[in-house]
């Protein structure tokens, strides 16, 4: 059975990563990161601890859904220890990703924005369909709860790459997440990507294909956050198999 620890484990992921893995038979908790204390029930052996360093030693694997001072923290000390680890911690810093891309080089890692398996198929759609209608305008709206810091989502910017990955062009010269005022017409490489907050939207995402006499719009709309925890459960199971290397959600699922 093999030893699980979570990062970011008082948030609204982490909480349900407590409770799915509770009927796992081939995982258990083991340890779980904090910076102040634990509300919920947990196994009796499980450490609660405040140190990475102490969380890898009691585990063969860990799950991540934290943010990004505390990925970077897991990052540096698992190049120390080094262990499979899973991330979905959004709105990583260019230093973040680096340090991520350097410990992918000691240790099976994967990581992804969304661990559901809806949107691991919609990024490849939205590639193929991108090349596909090239004359089309790309537009991408996403619509979160009103408590999430980061914007546009971590998934959003996932499609939009996708997107661009389809026409054959740099995401960074051609994206923009707002218009106001006067801006004149839109550009024909555009790449919009713009967010919704409010109330306790899970996560919804709209892929708009738009042209002239028609449009096609390709979307996801989580309903649960259990989407994200067990599917990054189920990502740790074929993970901890795993040589070192990156991974992304699409790798674990096969597709």
């Amino acid at each position: 059975m093999k030893r699980v620890g979570i990062v970011g484990s008082t948030g609204r992921v982490g909480k349900l990563l407590i409770e799915n893995l509770k009927s796992e038979s081939d995982l258990k908790l083991s340890a779980v990161h904090v910076f102040d204390g634990v509300t919920q029930e947990l196994p009796k052996d499980a450490l609660v601890t405040n140190s990475m360093k102490a969380l890898l030693e009691n585990c063969d694997i860990v799950i991540d859904f934290s943010a990004p001072e505390a990925t970077e923290e897991l990052l540096e000390a698992a190049l120390q220890n080094p262990k499979p680890l899973v991330i979905a911690t959004t709105g990583l810093s260019a230093h973040q990703q680096n340090l991520l891309k350097e410990a992918s080089c000691e240790m099976p890692l994967l990581y992804a924005t969304n661990m559901s398996v809806g949107v691991a198929l919609l990024k490849q759609l939205v590639e193929r369909v991108s090349a596909a209608l090239k004359d089309f305008d790309i537009e991408i709206v996403e619509q979160h709860h009103r408590h999430k810091v980061d914007a546009p989502s971590g998934t959003a910017l996932t499609l939009a790459e996708f997107a661009a990955k389809g026409r054959g062009v740099d995401l960074d010269k051609v994206r923009i997440s707002g218009r106001d005022g006067q801006i004149g017409a839109r550009s024909k490489d555009e790449i919009a990507v713009m967010a919704l907050r409010g109330g306790d939207i899970v996560g919804r995402h709209t892929v708009g294909f738009y042209n002239d006499g028609e449009f096609l719009e390709l979307g996801h709309t989580a309903t649960s956050r259990e989407t994200f925890s067990k599917g990054a459960i189920r990502a740790a199971k074929w993970l901890v198999e795993q040589k070192k290397g990156l991974y992304s959600i699409n790798d674990s699922l096969g597709i």
